[in-house]
Formats: structure tokens, sequence, C-alpha cells
């Protein structure tokens, strides 16, 4: 793609990619584990667009004014695309990232607003309005990552927006117990009324019953077509990619098969992938990297979804940019080795304590 004249310097120091990736390593484990089965080009800027947000999530979680601190980070955003970023080693990592990967401002803006949504306590009335804040917390990195790995194809970016939602939507499903012991219900209200749980008073006294399996299930099945769709679009990306983001779409699915196992009940305990089935998903996801239908236009973006895809169009419009082809280099051989270790360290984060 078109450099940027600007990039001959980059902002971030070697010791602000290395504070980013120290941040994501003692803040978010399973992720920094993860990152393992992505090539090293793709991983360094993911690192260090991942700490910028979660010091973004943090600061509006731990905010009494969710609303301030969404405006305080917006202009950190703006000084970020403008090269001038605040004294801070996320902010310069993240403007060397969106400048370098061309990534519109509308992107993370976006996320930010996701991370909004949460501290306000939004509710979701419909599956829309869900699929709307599944959009922004996860939708986003889909396509931020699509883009890091030099994909801007609208149909591509359309199947990453889909894989983040549909990750998403699995969260919300294994986690219905965990969410309302916070005082949280992120199911639609509308599925809840017409399986006659009243989420209020569901709330005051959270239980599983079927009734609300019936629910989670509902939410299961719309995960699940996402997933498939999301499958299309893998082909699209480079080889040395495609087992990364398989695995995390198998494993997901994984989640939400678990909780189905369980007739849905996520209240009464929470849905755990063991060890050796990830290792089994890991080599189906390395099998499905090599045999990848190329069919990503077969659907088009979800609605809530087109804006981030708009952005994008019209940001390569206006700039010129094309997205690079990349190829695959030792797909079942280096990144297989590189799998397996990053697999090894997310089984010891299994087995570690709470806070990943």
């Amino acid at each position: 793609m078109s450099a940027d004249p600007s990039l001959r310097t980059a902002l971030a120091s070697r010791a602000d990619l290395e504070a980013c990736r120290a941040a994501i390593k003692a803040g978010s484990r399973t992720f920094h584990a993860a990152s393992h089965l992505l090539p090293l080009r793709v991983r360094e800027p993911a690192l260090s667009l991942y700490a910028f947000c979660r010091e973004a999530d943090d600061a509006i979680d731990q905010s009494s004014d969710p609303s301030a601190a969404l405006a305080d980070l917006e202009v950190r955003l703006d000084l970020a695309y403008r090269r001038e970023p605040i004294d801070n080693a996320a902010d310069r990592a993240l403007a060397d990232v969106v400048a370098r990967y061309h990534i519109p401002r509308a992107v993370p803006a976006a996320l930010l607003e996701g991370f909004a949504w949460d501290a306000e306590g939004r509710i979701y009335e419909d599956l829309s309005a869900l699929r709307a804040y599944g959009t922004r917390v996860a939708g986003t990195v889909g396509v931020m990552m699509s883009l890091l790995m030099g994909v801007r194809a609208p149909a591509a970016l359309a199947r990453a927006a889909d894989l983040g939602v549909g990750m998403q939507l699995s969260n919300i499903a294994r986690d219905v117990g965990e969410d309302a012991r916070l005082g949280r219900v992120y199911l639609p209200r509308d599925w809840l009324r017409e399986a006659g749980v009243p989420a209020d008073e569901w709330l005051a006294q959270p239980q599983f019953g079927p009734e609300l399996g019936s629910v989670v299930l509902r939410l299961l099945g719309e995960a699940r077509g996402l997933y498939e769709r999301a499958a299309a679009g893998v082909a699209e990306l480079p080889a040395e990619c495609r087992p990364a983001i398989h695995a995390a779409r198998l494993m997901y699915a994984e989640i939400g098969r678990e909780v189905e196992r369980a007739g849905g009940d996520s209240v009464s305990g929470r849905a755990v992938v063991s060890a050796r089935r990830k290792l089994l998903l890991l080599l189906q996801a390395i099998t499905a990297s090599v045999h990848d239908p190329a069919v990503a236009g077969l659907w088009p973006a979800l609605p809530e979804a087109q804006f981030l895809i708009d952005a994008v169009v019209d940001h390569d419009q206006r700039h010129g940019v094309r997205g690079d082809e990349m190829l695959g280099e030792g797909l079942l051989t280096r990144e297989f080795v590189l799998a397996l270790a990053a697999f090894e360290r997310l089984e010891r984060v299994d087995q570690g304590p709470p806070g990943a």
C-alpha cells in the first residue's frame, strides 16, 4: 500500500513497543499468548493497537463519568491521527500503526463508543441493537486486524466484522451469570419478554431456567451463522495468518457448543474448553487454512457493521490506498510449531488465577 512520507521516522521507540507488549502480557495474558499464532509482522502492531484499546477500556470503565472519559479519549485519538500524540507509549505506537496501515479514524472511534456503552449500562432492546454493540466492541477489532494483515477488500472486511460480532455473541452467551451478578444483562430484551423472562425481575435474583436457556441457545444460533459467514472470508487473508483466525473462530464456536451441552445454562457455571480440545481445534484450523473456499462475497455486510466498511472504502478512495499482495510462508511447519507453543501458554493461562 502507499507509504506515508511522515512515517520515515516512527514516533514510537523500541522501548515504547516493549512497554505495549509488557502491558498486554500483564493485563491480558490470554490475548498475549494467542498473539503468538500470528506472524511477527502482524503481531507487533496488533499488540500496540491492543495496548491503547486496553488503556481506553480501563479509562472509561473506571470513570465516574463515562461520557467525559470518552471525550478525553477522542482527543487522544485525534492527536494520534495528527501524529501529535500525548506523551504515552501506547499513544505513540497507535499513531504509527494507524498511519502505517491506513486505519480510518471511524474504526477505533467506534470501539471507544462501544466501551462507553458498556460503562453507561446501555440496554439492548433487540438483536439489531446487540449487533450494533458487538460491531463496536469486537467487529472493529476484526476490521482493524484485517487491515494489519494488508486485506482491505469490502467483502473480506465484512467477514472480519462478522467474526468479531459472532465472538462477542458467544461471550455474551457464556457470561450470562457473571454479567447478571454485575447487574447487567446483554440478552435482547424482546427475546426475554417472548420467553416470559422479565429482565429486571430476573436480574434481582438471577437463576437458570429453561425459558432463559431458550434465549441463550437462540443467541448461540445467531453466532453460529456468523461463524459460517466468517469462515468464507479467511481465504482472503495471507496464508500465514489463516491458522490464527480459523483457530479463533473454531474456539469461540466451541465455547458456544459447551453452553449448548449445558442446555443454555451459563448461570450455574462458566463454559470452559479443555486444552486437549483446543489442540484438536488448532489442527482443524490448520487444515481449514489449506482448503479455504474463496466465497467471501456471498453475503452482504451486517447492516450494523456497514459503516465500518464504508469508512475504509472512503478512506482508500480519497488517499489512493491499495492492499499489498501478501504471500504465506511455511504454513504447515513454522506456524504450526508457533501455534503449539502458544497453546501451551494458553493452558498455563487457563490454570492461572482469575483476571486474564
